[in-house]
């Protein structure tokens, strides 16, 4: 069947740069173990270093008058630009695409005859992408034992094509804007220039935006100077933890509440772990400290600039551990002196606007907190420092001392995984003998701390865990058949032992679920309406990927008028934030909670793929589409979840020809 692709929710322009930054930064950063490495190699051994030991750092010549060519030039003009292709080609297409990628890339390097780390990070993926685009022409039409033939030669010729067009291609554009960039910088050091760029800097590193500027230009510039001179002030340009360290400072002596008390400990992940995300919510909580940040980080360049000091390798993360271990050797007083005068310079400003503001920064850090991560776009790793060990902090490792009674399983929206998980677990523990024990499912939005246990996604126990700190909470990522859900039955049966009731009060008794929570329905709570018609069933779906798969089943929902456009639109954001892959082969995309009021009436869509798609790095050959006004369709999530913990139903499934096979194998939904 086909259908009609539905466009995506266009985003700002805030949130595509700090998608592109991401993107950049995921090919730098696995592999900054390999910069650190060329760095310590490259001050040690080289004719300058530590320790020089020409046939280690390339110069001089050998017993026979030949160059030594060391370990210094290949690393950072082979290495770490094919390493910098492969990641980015892999991200793109998995293992095949960061082959091709890497050989495109040799191209650009021979080309060019300098490091390459721009050429690099545009060949990686463009080699990915595009040998993925030549994979689908052929999909499924390759004769058997014939498949290892074509992919091998099909990614051999195109390296070689992509390794072509890099080398008279990319390599002289590459090379062309290398030099220009640096022109520009270095036009900024002869005219003192280089300080303002902490006007850009300091707030695209608040925003979330700094990754675009460091990865995408910073460091593959520094490594080239770094090269040519043996250090680099780039580096050190957003690195430097003094705008940050002074600010944080600054809130130790002259704020007050919250703020005061998590600024030490901040500090500390900051200057020492190289986190610096951890004083971005102190800002937001009064913007005008950027001016401290951008003081400070003017300072910093300043100073480097005037001691003409740098770093031989990036600093990454931005500790001043890694800082001094990658100093020039002789830097180390500029760059320590930088950083000591970014910190006093940041602390002066920002204790200057904070004792003369009559909000301290008492009540608003957790507010503050959330909005950094909304701009990140995820949760942040070191948020608990801010807002409390003992909310963040708290989950598993919870001791229950009452007896589980009332268990909520919680997603984004609340009406489809959750529904769907909180199925599964509710017939286990029926199964195991405990009737009572009710198993709902809520909205994260709308949980409460009046739970035993709370079961979420992994990508979600975090935002779930604050809002219900007495709870014992698991973290599953497997909707259907997860292990954990047997360790929760086992947490019931020892819980409800008769030593356990006999100790339960009724002040203990958990309170009845939060508004937004569900529970399974009977079928005859949409009796009536048809949830799930046949013209929704479609045995042999089209797409090959899992956006134009929940197109696909959400064009079946928007055909039958259940919704609107930007249902289906919600049901890609919420699939951006948390995969709704269930498990045994199935995935039910569906709307965020705040796309409820974009369902005009309930139903459900079912596509099948025979050959299976790719979701995530899991194989789905069923996608199910749901929208549901307020509990009609948890009755049907039921009956799939029943269907889906059944392997041999699944089989059948897999094995039906008809689409009254599949209706039947649902039951009476519609009854």
């Amino acid at each position: 069947m086909a259908t009609e692709t539905v466009a995506k929710p266009r985003t700002s322009l805030r949130v595509g740069v700090q998608k592109f930054g991401t993107f950049l930064s995921g090919m730098i950063m696995p592999n900054i173990g390999a910069f650190i490495a060329w760095g310590l190699i490259t001050a040690l051994f080289i004719e300058k270093g530590y320790l020089p030991v020409p046939q280690l750092g390339g110069f001089g010549t050998n017993a026979e008058g030949v160059a030594n060519v060391g370990l210094v030039g290949p690393m950072i003009t082979y290495l770490l630009p094919l390493l910098i292709a492969y990641t980015g080609g892999k991200m793109v297409y998995d293992v095949r695409g960061g082959v091709v990628g890497a050989i495109g890339t040799m191209g650009v390097i021979v080309g060019a005859g300098i490091p390459m780390f721009i050429g690099a990070m545009i060949m990686g993926p463009l080699g990915g992408w595009t040998i993925k685009q030549l994979d689908r022409l052929w999909d499924g039409k390759i004769r058997p034992g014939f498949e290892m033939l074509v992919n091998n030669f099909s990614a051999g010729i195109w390296g070689a094509a992509l390794a072509l067009l890099g080398f008279y291609g990319i390599s002289p554009l590459v090379a062309g804007f290398s030099k220009g960039a640096g022109n520009v910088v270095q036009f900024l050091v002869d005219n003192g220039l280089l300080p303002l760029t902490s006007i850009f800097i300091e707030p695209a590193k608040v925003l979330f935006l700094n990754n675009a500027i460091n990865h995408g230009v910073l460091t593959p510039l520094g490594v080239q100077q770094s090269l040519e001179q043996g250090k680099s002030i780039l580096f050190l340009l957003e690195a430097n933890p003094g705008p940050g360290l002074g600010i944080l400072l600054a809130y130790m002596f002259f704020g007050r509440g919250a703020a005061k008390a998590s600024a030490p400990g901040a500090a500390i992940i900051h200057f020492l772990g190289g986190i610096h995300e951890i004083y971005f919510p102190y800002v937001l909580m009064k913007p005008i400290l950027i001016l401290a940040a951008i003081g400070g980080g003017m300072t910093g360049i300043a100073t480097l600039a005037l001691t003409n000091a740098g770093l031989v390798a990036p600093a990454a993360p931005g500790s001043i551990i890694a800082v001094i271990a990658q100093t020039s050797r002789d830097s180390y007083v500029g760059v320590i002196l930088a950083v000591v005068l970014a910190t006093t310079v940041s602390f002066l400003i920002a204790s200057l606007i904070l004792r003369t503001s009559k909000n301290k920064g008492e009540d608003d850090l957790s507010a503050a907190t959330s909005r950094m991560e909304a701009m990140k776009g995820k949760k942040s790793s070191v948020s608990s420092a801010l807002t409390g060990d003992a909310a963040a902090g708290r989950g598993e490792g919870t001791v229950l001392t009452r007896p589980v009674q009332n268990i909520v399983f919680a997603c984004d929206a609340g009406m489809g995984s959750s529904a769907m998980g909180a199925s599964v677990l509710r017939n286990k523990i029926k199964a195991a003998g405990f009737p009572d024990v009710k198993v709902t499912n809520s909205a994260i939005a709308n949980l409460s701390d009046s739970y035993d246990v709370v079961v979420t996604h992994e990508d979600l126990t975090e935002r779930a865990q604050p809002r219900t700190a007495s709870a014992v909470h698991y973290s599953v990522d497997n909707f259907m058949n997860s292990p954990r859900y047997d360790e929760i039955v086992e947490l019931v049966r020892a819980s409800n032992s008769e030593g356990a009731a006999a100790e339960t009060t009724p002040a203990e008794t958990p309170a009845a679920p939060a508004q937004g929570a569900h529970t399974a329905e009977p079928a005859a709570a949409v009796e009536g309406k048809a949830v799930l018609l046949r013209e929704s069933v479609v045995l042999n779906g089209t797409s090959r990927d899992r956006d134009t798969a929940i197109d696909e089943a959400g064009q079946l929902l928007l055909d039958r008028g259940a919704v609107d456009m930007s249902y289906v639109h919600a049901m890609h954001e919420r699939e951006e934030s948390v995969s709704t892959y269930m498990g045994s082969f199935l995935a039910i995309p569906h709307g965020t909670n705040a796309a409820k009021e974009h369902i005009n009436h309930s139903a459900v869509s079912i596509v099948r793929y025979p050959e299976g798609i790719d979701w995530g790095g899991k194989q789905v050959k069923f996608v199910v589409g749901v929208a549901g006004i307020n509990n009609e369709h948890l009755h049907i999530l039921s009956s799939i979840a029943k269907i889906f913990t059944n392997k041999a139903q699944v089989a059948q499934l897999e094995q039906a020809t008809t689409v009254d096979e599949v209706l039947e194998l649902f039951g009476k939904v519609n009854a």
